[in-house]
C-alpha cells in the first residue's frame, strides 16, 4: 500500500494557527474579553437565548472576542428579531460558517460592545427536500440556508441530481454561498451540449425562488416574503446581495447528476501552461486554454517561486476510465487537506520568526508535498460522482489571506489575459525579492467559469442577479466567461497588502473594458491601500459601480435599501459601498 506524506498532529496545526494569530495581533482581543462579558445580555422577543460566541474568520484577519448570538429555528423568529432590532437600536448579521475574507459579516475593530446581534443560521435552518421543478428540467430543491453545501448536494446526488459549479469547501453555507454569488470553474468544453437545469455561472444562478425577511410598508413592520424570479426584481438582488438582506430558504432548479474525471498534473510548466497566445511556448498544445478547449474544467493552483503549477482537469465521463482510481467521498487529497508537518513547521518559522525570506523555500515545500502527495495517495486520474470531486478542501488546510478578482472577457481571450495577468505577477513578485522583500508566500489560483446567463434559468423573464460578479455587462455583450484569479499568502506577511495594490492598479488598467474588464470577488481582498484592504475609497465608491454599469448597481443598491430602509442587515463597510 503506498504512504501518504506525513500529516500533523492537532496541536501542530493549532500551534501553528496561534502563532498567526499573534502575529496579526488578535491576541489584544483576549484583554477586551472580560468586559464584554459583563455587558448585559439582550432581551430577545420569542424566548430566544443570547449567548457570546467569538468570531474568526477564514484567515483569522477579523475578529472578535465575543458577541452575543442567537439561533432561530424558523424564518419567523428572524423576523421577530429585526423588528426587535430595529427599535432597539441593534444590527443582525447572519453567521454561518465564517469562511469569508473580506468584512461582510463583520468589520475588523467592531466594537467590544456592540449592538450587533449574530444569528446562526445552522443549527436549526437546515432543512432541505425536493421541489417541484419548472418545464424542462430534471428536478429542483427546496433549502433552508443553513444547510452546508456538502449536505446539501450529498442530498441531491440520492436523487440523481446535481450542479455544475460549486467552491471547493463543502463546509460552506447555502446563505453564504448565494449571497456572495460563489462559483466553482467551469465553461463548456468543445463539442459540450448545455444540459437543462446546469449553469456555467454562479450558484446564484440557480435560484427560482427565496423567502427573505425584509420591511413591509404598509404594516409598518419586517415580515417573511417569498420572491420569484423572473417575476420580483427583488429575487434579482437577494440572490447576490453581499449581506445586506437576510434570506432564510432558497428554491434552485438542478441537473442531472454526472460522473465526472479529475486528472492532477504537475509537469507543465508556468512558461508552457500561461504562455502567451501565438508564442513559440504555446505551439505545444499545453496551455491553460488547451486544456480548457478539451475538457471545461480547469484549474490551476501556482506555488510562489517556483514554475510548475498543479494542474486540475476536470471532464465529465459517465464511464470510469481503465486508468482512473474510483473514489466514493469528497476531499481526496489529504496532503493538501491537512497541513503536513513540514509545512506547518516551516510556515510557522515565518510567522513566529518573521523569517519571510524563507518564501521560496515554502513554495518549493508545497510544491513538492503535492507532488509526492498525488503519487503516494494515488490521487493523479480520480474517478467517481461530480460533487465528491468538486470538494476538495477542508477547515483543516493552510490558512492564508486572499485577493480575488473576476475578469471577464470572450472564451477566445482567455489565454491572453491569464498570461499577462501571470506574466505581471512573476515580474513583480521577481523584482520584491531582488529587493529582499517577499510580499507572497502562497499560491495563485486561477479559473474560468461561464457568467450568469438568463437562457440558463427555466422561467420566463429572468435576469441574472444584479450584483452577482459575473452578471454579463450590456455594454460588453462579446464577454461570455470570466478568469478568476486569487493570490494567496500567510496572515500578516510584511508588504502583502502593498503588492496586491500592484497586482490590482495593473488589473484595473490592463482589464479596463476592451479585451476584458475586471470585478472585484466579494468575498476575497481588494480596494487595497498600501497598508489594508477594503479602504481605497476610489475602488469602492467609483471604480466598483463602474465595472457593473451605472444603472445596473444603482438599481441593485435602491432595492437592497427598500428591502431594508432601517439598515437591520448591514454593518458600517455595506453602508459605503452599498449606499443607494
Amino acid at each position: 500500500m503506498p504512504t501518504s506524506p506525513e500529516l500533523p498532529s492537532r496541536r501542530g496545526v493549532l500551534r501553528t494557527a496561534a502563532a498567526a494569530a499573534g502575529a496579526l495581533g488578535l491576541t489584544a482581543h483576549a484583554a477586551t474579553a472580560r468586559a464584554a462579558a459583563e455587558i448585559p445580555a439582550p432581551s430577545l422577543p420569542g424566548g430566544l437565548d443570547p449567548y457570546r460566541s467569538p468570531y474568526l474568520n477564514w484567515a483569522g484577519e477579523i475578529a472578535h472576542p465575543g458577541l452575543w448570538t442567537c439561533a432561530p429555528s424558523d424564518g419567523q423568529q428572524i423576523a421577530d428579531l429585526a423588528n426587535w432590532a430595529r427599535t432597539a437600536g441593534w444590527r443582525l448579521r447572519a453567521r454561518g460558517k465564517a469562511h469569508t475574507w473580506s468584512p461582510l459579516t463583520i468589520t475588523s475593530g467592531t466594537d467590544v460592545d456592540a449592538r450587533v446581534l449574530l444569528v446562526d443560521t445552522t443549527t436549526h435552518l437546515t432543512a432541505t427536500e425536493l421541489a417541484t421543478p419548472p418545464a424542462g428540467v430534471p428536478g429542483a430543491v427546496r433549502a433552508q440556508t443553513g444547510v452546508t453545501l456538502e449536505a446539501l448536494l450529498g442530498f441531491l446526488a440520492d436523487h440523481g441530481l446535481g450542479v455544475t459549479n460549486t467552491p471547493a469547501p463543502g463546509e460552506l453555507t447555502l446563505g453564504g454561498t448565494l449571497a456572495i454569488d460563489a462559483h466553482g470553474t467551469s465553461v463548456p468544453a468543445e463539442g459540450e451540449a448545455a444540459r437543462p437545469g446546469h449553469t456555467y455561472g454562479s450558484l446564484s444562478n440557480l435560484v427560482l425562488e427565496l423567502t427573505a425577511v425584509v420591511w413591509d410598508a404598509a404594516s409598518g413592520r419586517y415580515v417573511l416574503r417569498t420572491f420569484t424570479r423572473g417575476t420580483d426584481a427583488a429575487c434579482d438582488v437577494l440572490a447576490a446581495h453581499l449581506g445586506r438582506g437576510f434570506v432564510v430558504e432558497a428554491v434552485l432548479q438542478t441537473g442531472e447528476e454526472s460522473a465526472m474525471r479529475c486528472v492532477s498534473r504537475v509537469d507543465v510548466p508556468a512558461d508552457e501552461l500561461f504562455a502567451a497566445p501565438g508564442s513559440e511556448a504555446a505551439a505545444g498544445g499545453r496551455t491553460f486554454a488547451d486544456f480548457l478547449a478539451t475538457a471545461g474544467r480547469v484549474e490551476t493552483i501556482w506555488f510562489a517561486f517556483t514554475d510548475r503549477p498543479w494542474l486540475k482537469v476536470w471532464s465529465l465521463s459517465p464511464q470510469r476510465p481503465a486508468t482512473s482510481r474510483p473514489v466514493t467521498g469528497p476531499y481526496n487529497y489529504p496532503f493538501s487537506d491537512s497541513v503536513p508537518t513540514v509545512v506547518s513547521r516551516l510556515a510557522g518559522r515565518l510567522v513566529a520568526d518573521a523569517a519571510w525570506y524563507l518564501a521560496p523555500e515554502l513554495g518549493a515545500l508545497q510544491y513538492t508535498v503535492a507532488a509526492s502527495g498525488l503519487t503516494a495517495t494515488l490521487s493523479k486520474d480520480l474517478w467517481g460522482a461530480s460533487h465528491h470531486l468538486m470538494f476538495y478542501l477542508r477547515p483543516t488546510t493552510l490558512r492564508e489571506t486572499a485577493n480575488g478578482y473576476a475578469i471577464l472577457t470572450r472564451r477566445a481571450d482567455v489565454q491572453r489575459v491569464i498570461s499577462e495577468f501571470a506574466g505581471f505577477y512573476r515580474e513583480r513578485l521577481a523584482a520584491w525579492a531582488r529587493n529582499g522583500r517577499f510580499p507572497v508566500n502562497g499560491q495563485v489560483e486561477i479559473r474560468v467559469g461561464g457568467l450568469d446567463q438568463p437562457v440558463d434559468v427555466a422561467v420566463p423573464g429572468a435576469r441574472p442577479p444584479l450584483l452577482s460578479v459575473v452578471r454579463p455587462h450590456q455594454d460588453h455583450p462579446e464577454f461570455d466567461c470570466a478568469v478568476w484569479v486569487d493570490v494567496l499568502t500567510l496572515p500578516g506577511t510584511p508588504g502583502a497588502p502593498e503588492f496586491y495594490r500592484e497586482l490590482e492598479r495593473f488589473c484595473l488598467a490592463a482589464f479596463d473594458g476592451g479585451h476584458a474588464l475586471v470585478r472585484v470577488e466579494w468575498s476575497k481582498g481588494w480596494g487595497y491601500t498600501d497598508t489594508a484592504a477594503w479602504a481605497d475609497r476610489e475602488v469602492i465608491h467609483s471604480v466598483v459601480p463602474a465595472s457593473f454599469g451605472t444603472a445596473q448597481w444603482a438599481e441593485g443598491t435602491r432595492l437592497l435599501h427598500e428591502l431594508d430602509p432601517h439598515g437591520v442587515f448591514g454593518n458600517t463597510f455595506l453602508d459605503a459601498l452599498l449606499a443607494p
